[in-house]
């Protein structure tokens, strides 16, 4: 029935997070250990802080940095944690909040509130930071801090490494926690995937509520306003795993429209393709669903040709997707198969192999093959140390060429 739901949003979970801290911590071990390196020091993160509209007072909605959610799963900003390499103990920073704090932002939680909610060993205020630091962690010298400082290979830019008064009393390492934390990342638990699929399945219930309601003349806003209520009355997800896009007519072959400058404003025309890509994330998590229609509910015969080549082509690499799969065949398969579609249709002529060969593909698909999905829509770890992207047309966009691995989640045919 339309406006409704038989989902029910999962309570928090404080075990996946935990069971994220283990990951790392083996993770570390197991690289210290094999470089000869004693098993001490603290992997030390910095969560996300609030911020201010420009020059404003308006406080914007806050979304914890990735990786200090993908360890700890605080939804707070100011908060710091540490993991202790040699214990596996946790160890949550707070912030110390004002007293008027209650009246303007509501209840100031007492240090065992954070405690419970998130699993950690202990807390402590962030302004006690380097004294928890030296006092418990510094019996063989200055303690240790991995700070976590890395290249994301999708944006280019730079994690940010913890920093707080009195780092300078400590060692610090900014080379080993990144890449071995991005690993982890790469490869998801059950309790994530669960996570995951709920995202996923809110974010399919509100995709076809947009389906039902979709008419000429709405605009494009409209189906995007459809959606996010859905997803957050229905699904409890107030967060979208990135802005949504609602492309119609031609704006349905740029592929992230529906940002500031092209705001999903469209009138929708009788006989338009819809190309939605949509996805809801809940605690953390997120999805990514994109799916094309007609919104008067006909193809025409162009649509259907089109639409059958990119569904032949996502087929082809579902069935073809395993364990040992390089994720550079994959999207030439895609390829081929499109390619191949076009020419049964007379749209494109010649050998198949000569264009693939040539690149022809590109000009079709000049986007990559999807991506790594989890916390972030564009997870990292596509191009882990060893791996160099390449710089043929078309492949050059491809966000990662792994191998794939079980426990890898994707989203194939979107980027």
């Amino acid at each position: 029935m339309a406006g409704s739901s038989a989902l029910a949003p999962p309570g928090f979970p404080a075990e996946l997070h935990a069971g994220n801290r283990e990951r790392l911590v083996a993770a570390l071990r197991g690289h210290l250990s094999g470089s000869a390196r004693p098993l001490r020091g603290l992997a030390l993160l910095q969560g996300g802080e609030e911020q201010n509209r420009h020059c404003t007072d308006h406080l914007e909605l806050f979304r914890q940095e990735s990786y200090f959610a993908y360890l700890f799963g605080v939804r707070e900003p100011g908060f710091y944690g540490a993991i202790d390499i040699a214990s596996g103990q946790s160890i949550l920073f707070a912030p110390r909040l004002p007293p008027d704090y209650v009246v303007w932002m509501g209840e100031i939680k007492p240090l065992s509130y954070f405690k419970d909610r998130y699993k950690v060993d202990v807390v402590f205020y962030v302004d006690e930071i380097a004294q928890v630091l030296q006092d418990k962690f510094s019996e063989h010298g200055k303690a240790l801090l991995f700070l976590l400082y890395g290249k994301s290979s999708d944006s280019g830019n730079y994690s940010k490494p913890a920093t707080f008064e009195g780092i300078e009393k400590f060692d610090t390492d900014l080379s080993t926690l990144h890449p071995i934390i991005t690993e982890c990342r790469v490869i998801k638990s059950d309790m994530e995937i669960a996570l995951m699929q709920y995202a996923n399945d809110v974010s399919s219930e509100a995709h076809i509520e947009v389906m039902r309601q979709v008419k000429p003349g709405m605009k494009e806003y409209q189906l995007e306003s459809i959606f996010l209520h859905h997803a957050y009355m229905y699904g409890a997800c107030r967060h979208c795993s990135y802005t949504c896009i609602c492309a119609t007519g031609e704006n349905s072959s740029v592929l992230h429209y529906g940002h500031t400058a092209a705001p999903n404003d469209r009138t929708l025309n009788d006989g338009d393709m819809a190309l939605m890509d949509m996805g809801a994330e809940y605690s953390f998590y997120g999805s990514d669903i994109t799916c094309s229609y007609p919104i008067n509910g006909k193809f025409n015969g162009n649509q259907t040709i089109v639409y059958n080549a990119v569904l032949k082509a996502h087929n082809a690499v579902i069935s073809h997707m395993q364990p040992g799969v390089k994720w550079i065949d994959m999207h030439k398969l895609a390829e081929q198969t499109i390619l191949e579609s076009l020419e049964k249709e007379n749209i494109i002529h010649g050998d198949i192999g000569a264009m693939m060969a040539r690149r022809l593909g590109a000009v079709f698909m000049p986007h990559g093959l999807g991506h790594l999905l989890g916390i972030d829509t564009h997870d990292p770890g596509g191009y882990p140390e060893g791996l160099e992207r390449p710089k043929e047309p078309g492949l050059s966009s491809l966000r990662t060429i792994r191998e794939l691995k079980e426990g890898m989640v994707s989203s194939y045919l979107s980027d």
